[in-house]
């Protein structure tokens, strides 16, 4: 053991020098004592890291005692030297004795030897099989579409229950918040949605008569035309659209509003976040996309009915005989029905990606593509699995 003599000699030498950080070493009895005195702060330890790497090659002993006694000022700067000190030396086999050490400077000390100690158990990065890899990534994916899958049957409950919750307690449903998301959503959408619907109808119609005419029957294109744009294309190409302008809109509107904490004060109040900002939206969706819809039918088979004209020469009058004798209702509510269904899809998966909108600006630009990918893959899987029922059941 160093004695208590030896120490306070030591300590006494390191006071000598005031509030400037001082290293003395003094040796007696095949013993050191390290004494530290002065103020061990960010602007001042550095006058000190030579002395101390000097002392951690060369301890001079195999016991040493470190003497805190006079350390005036002390932050994490000097405690991660005194840490790295005395790590060096119980590395180098010595016995390290520390007398003297305040509440303070031990916190200080001890804190930084658990930051260090978590800093050298973290993982290396390891390298997986490619096979695990991608077995890996496959299941946080799975895990993932469980997670989204929940969160969005929540929006829907929610949504419907937040209604309901409006109505109970004497407040109807807004509808001028309704009114306002249709204009947005809808009337906003229509030039985009006619003059796109047009230029397709007209690139099928070209293709489909170039192909026809071959074998002499261009006056199919009619037929060809007119059952594609209305069980498929119409409702498809309109759904699309409006996934990626209006469901990244309220994906961006619901993040936005989250990141601020405006939901938060939503509940705070009394109210559900998800009835109030979801419903309108979602009924707005659910009342513009059927009538998109027919909008862009309409727009596509007067595209294509123009250039049926000017490349095949066939009048708009035998080109609306023929569209009606080749379609029935059945082929009008085959898209026409899907409608709402997709305007659902879009809005709860446009919700959903703006409830989980965290605080950074790149968040919310992440969430936002999220929105528009989802919600287009969901879509075009849903018009896949339409027609096949349609199939099974012959409509």
């Amino acid at each position: 053991m160093i004695s208590s003599n030896q120490r306070s000699d030591a300590s006494e030498a390191a006071h000598a020098n005031g509030s400037r950080p001082t290293v003395v070493r003094t040796e007696a009895g095949g013993a050191s004592v390290i004494a530290l005195a002065g103020n061990w702060t960010t602007t001042t330890v550095a006058e000190t890291d030579r002395t101390l790497r000097e002392i951690e090659a060369d301890p001079g002993g195999r016991r040493i005692a470190i003497d805190l006694t006079g350390i005036r000022r002390f932050d994490t700067a000097g405690a991660w030297l005194v840490h790295r000190l005395i790590s060096s030396l119980r590395q180098g086999g010595a016995e390290v004795q520390i007398v003297g050490m305040s509440g303070d400077v031990e916190t200080l000390i001890g804190a930084v030897r658990e930051a260090t100690e978590e800093r050298r158990e973290e993982p290396t990065p390891r390298r997986d099989w490619l096979g695990l890899a991608l077995l890996e990534t496959l299941g946080r994916g799975v895990f993932s579409l469980i997670a989204d899958a929940r969160l969005s049957l929540h929006i829907l409950g929610a949504t419907i229950r937040g209604a309901q919750m409006k109505l109970g307690r004497g407040h109807a449903v807004n509808p001028a918040a309704i009114v306002s998301h249709i204009d947005r959503i809808g009337i906003g959408a229509v030039p985009v949605i006619l003059l796109v619907s047009a230029i397709v109808g007209a690139i099928v119609a070209q293709q489909g008569a170039f192909q026809l005419r071959f074998f002499g029957a261009e006056i199919f294109v009619v037929d060809l035309v007119g059952i594609l744009v209305l069980r498929e294309l119409g409702v498809l190409m309109t759904a699309i659209m409006v996934a990626g302008r209006s469901g990244s809109a309220i994906t961006a509107e619901i993040g936005s509003m989250k990141m601020r904490e405006e939901v938060d004060a939503l509940t705070v109040i009394g109210l559900n976040p998800v009835g109030v900002l979801v419903f309108p939206r979602l009924v707005a969706l659910v009342i513009a996309l059927p009538c998109l819809t027919v909008l862009s039918n309409f727009a596509a088979l007067i595209g294509a009915m123009l250039v049926a004209w000017t490349y095949s020469d066939i009048p708009p009058e035998a080109f609306i005989d023929r569209l009606h004798a080749g379609i029935d209702l059945t082929t009008i509510f085959a898209g026409l029905i899907k409608a709402p269904f997709m305007a659902m899809i879009i809005g709860i998966i446009a919700s959903a990606e703006g409830m989980k909108v965290e605080g950074s600006a790149e968040s919310l630009g992440r969430h936002v593509t999220a929105s528009v990918v989802k919600a287009i893959f969901v879509v075009i899987v849903v018009d896949g699995f339409f027609a096949m029922f349609y199939a099974a059941i012959d409509f």
